[in-house]
């Protein structure tokens, strides 16, 4: 599957298959993410993690790629608190986020010391702090011509950014207050609460001969902001403007739309760029000539009609004009090339995660990559880059022609490289009574042969709008194969990748058409004769949870299941996960469309669950909250079902800190040993 050739000979940092038999060796494997390109294309960075000298979390350190393949990456930085989100000035230099301190500055009370700050590295010499505001700096954006600043970082709405939002803060801290008031949804986010601060838009000057910034220097875009914003706010290249993303019209049936507003860089006038009734805007950023702007439009879903993205092209005046209006899948991320001639994204396609092109002048569209999952795209003058992922590769760096069609991406030295495995990947597919095609990936284990045919587990992803397309750190199946066992990696109804329909096959329905996809290619997996058909678990984590526990309600196939984060009541899950009102857009209102959410609720048929299930939640999980693993497992247990419980106070909707990563693996491994290998149990040794 891997399209990307392997670059120069083994190296220290390399991913072997014997990594893969050792939890320690595997969470201490080098994890690549973000990618900056230099305004003149001859410097490339990403942000390399690694694990920390006490084994606690992972740090991540600026490496520098070069471009043409030519000599081997090299470390940038190297900070106790890591560094992140690097991102080049027109000159050059790198400014970058990290709370590491500043060993340069004089102590001063009151002020933060362990807040993400700003950082610059220029071209030659130390990198030094710009600026570390009270409650530290979420992101990062340069205007590409005139090197504008624009930050994000909180404050709280009813104070000044600056000293007035510190001497708040040092109030509320003296005073032993942490409560919030809310006054509009919602009000969490994923594992974090919103409040009593919120992003603030701030834009500067990266003046070279400053050497530091502070509030004063700043103009504050958003002083009266009170929601959380997403990552869709752009600065024009120019300088002159900032577009970002604005929640409106909240209505009691299905929440509020996402519109786009303009504001002018100097903070004089501000006005709504994009707002379409039952269509909400994201993934915002300007053309190359600062005339316009390129977004994603999303139709709002309703309980009868799956949403649906679409890439359009927005003028100063709000003018919008559909690209690329024939395109079946779902566009994300796009990006404008410096010569404002294309516009490139990326969008779900038969189990890969393609970049494609599309011709501002003529409309034509390509598909510029033949393989794999790409993410961080970068288009410079003569080439594009991004970083390239496989369900056999981690992300790597990789160089690609500015409009090829169907490229296989040529590989850059970095750390991280996959050089083997402890088995192999295939493809296997069947067509549903629909005449749906259903496809799947198929990781076999090293020595699966028919004399000696692999136990099978049947992992369902999460979304549930999305696909099996890349790599994963958290659901690897690499672990699996190492242990023995074949991993099947199906895309049921309500994948993406395969059109709209294939979405729409499963929406407000996950317990009929995905259930019936995900059964029936577990049938064709199972025929074959390098599969031993009388030993198979079923897992998912969110959606995939969901399915497991569906799974489990509707037959004993299996002889095991492991539910992560899972939905489990319906009804009580609508008005406690962190964004009910997307929640509402596809499975229905409980007052108003019971039947529907009845009909889907698992918990109704506890009582037909026979197989041994082990249930795994986070405490701080706010998108699945911690009731729905807790009601499960007290379902399962007063109906007599063997089953386990692996809570996690501190983690979240995924498992984060290497050690409890270590934990959630080795509990899963006991359970299918002993339940599918008919192997004792083993208690982990830590648990």
């Amino acid at each position: 599957m891997t399209g990307a050739s392997q670059s120069g000979g083994a190296t220290s940092d390399a991913i072997r298959a014997e990594d893969f038999a050792d939890l320690s060796s595997f969470t201490a494997m080098p994890r690549l993410a973000s990618l900056a390109l230099s305004p003149d294309g001859t410097r490339l960075v990403t942000v390399v993690s690694e694990l920390s000298p006490d084994g606690k979390t992972w740090q991540g350190a600026l490496w520098e790629v070069d471009p043409t393949g030519n000599r081997p990456a090299r470390r940038l930085t190297r900070a106790a608190k890591g560094e992140s989100s690097p991102v080049f000035t027109p000159d050059g230099s790198l400014l970058f986020l990290s709370a590491r301190p500043d060993q340069e500055a004089k102590p001063a009370a009151g002020k933060p010391k362990d807040k993400t700050a700003l950082w610059l590295l220029p071209p030659v010499g130390e990198a030094r702090e710009l600026y570390r505001p009270t409650g530290g700096v979420e992101r990062v954006a340069v205007a590409r011509d005139s090197g504008t600043l624009l930050l994000t970082a909180g404050a709280h709405p009813t104070a000044e950014f600056g000293e007035a939002d510190e001497a708040l803060r040092k109030s509320r801290e003296d005073a032993g207050v942490t409560a919030i008031l809310h006054e509009s949804y919602p009000v969490r986010y994923w594992d974090a609460d919103l409040g009593p601060t919120y992003p603030r838009l701030l834009t500067g000057s990266c003046d070279p001969a400053r050497e530091r910034l502070d509030a004063a220097s700043l103009v504050d875009l958003t002083p009266e902001a009170a929601a959380r914003l997403d990552d869709s706010a752009a600065i024009s290249p120019d300088g002159r403007w900032v577009v970002h993303t604005e929640q409106v019209g909240v209505s009691a049936a299905y929440g509020g739309r996402v519109r786009l507003r303009l504001t002018s860089a100097d903070g004089t006038s501000s006005r709504v760029l994009a707002d379409v009734e039952g269509h909400s805007f994201g993934h915002a950023t300007f053309r190359a000539d600062s005339s316009g702007v390129i977004a994603i439009r999303t139709f709002d879903s309703t309980p009868d009609r799956a949403w649906r993205n679409a890439l359009v092209a927005i003028s100063l005046d709000g003018t919008i004009t559909e690209l690329a209006p024939d395109f079946a899948e779902e566009p994300e991320h796009p990006v404008v090339s410096p010569d404002g001639a294309a516009v490139y994204f990326t969008s779900s396609h038969r189990g890969h995660q393609p970049i494609w092109r599309v011709d501002l002048a003529s409309g034509e569209l390509i598909k510029l990559t033949a393989s794999g999952a790409y993410t961080d795209v970068q288009v410079g003058t003569d080439h594009v880059y991004a970083l390239r992922n496989a369900l056999d590769q981690a992300p790597q760096p990789v160089r690609l022609a500015l409009a090829l069609p169907d490229q296989e991406a040529a590989p850059l030295p970095a750390p991280g490289t996959v050089e083997s495995l402890p088995g192999t990947v295939t493809e296997i597919e069947t067509v549903a009574e629909d005449g749906r095609t259903v496809r799947a990936w198929l990781v076999l284990p090293t020595g699966c042969t028919p004399d000696q045919p692999a136990p099978l587990l049947l992992w369902v992803h999460g979304g549930p709008v999305m696909s099996w397309s890349g790599w994963s750190w958290r659901w690897n199946p690499w672990l699996m194969a190492a242990k023995g066992y074949a991993v099947l990696l199906p895309d049921p109804a309500l994948s993406t990748g395969y059109g709209p329909e294939f979405i729409q096959a499963g929406w407000g329905s996950w317990g009929a058409k995905p259930y019936t996809d995900l059964m029936a290619i577990t049938d064709v997996a199972v025929r074959r004769d390098d599969i031993d058909d009388s030993r198979t678990a079923a897992m998912g984590g969110s959606f995939g949870g969901y399915m497991a526990n569906w799974i489990a309600t509707r037959t004993d196939r299996f002889k095991a299941i492991v539910t992560h984060a899972s939905l489990w009541h319906l009804d009580a899950f609508t008005g406690t996960t962190d964004d009910s009102y997307y929640w509402i857009r596809e499975m229905g209102d409980p007052l108003r469309q019971r039947e529907q959410v009845h009909a889907n609720s698992p918990h109704l048929r506890a009582a037909d669950i026979k197989t041994p299930m082990l249930v795994i939640h986070g405490d701080k999980d706010y998108r699945v909250p911690i009731g729905e693993g807790q009601r499960l497992y007290f379902d399962l247990v007063r109906h007599g079902v063997p089953a386990k419980f692996l809570y996690f106070p501190t983690e979240n909707h995924w498992i984060l800190t290497p050690g409890n990563a270590k934990v959630w693996y080795e509990t899963i491994f006991a359970f299918l040993a002993e339940h599918v290998l008919d192997e004792p149990w083993r208690r982990p040794d830590l648990l």
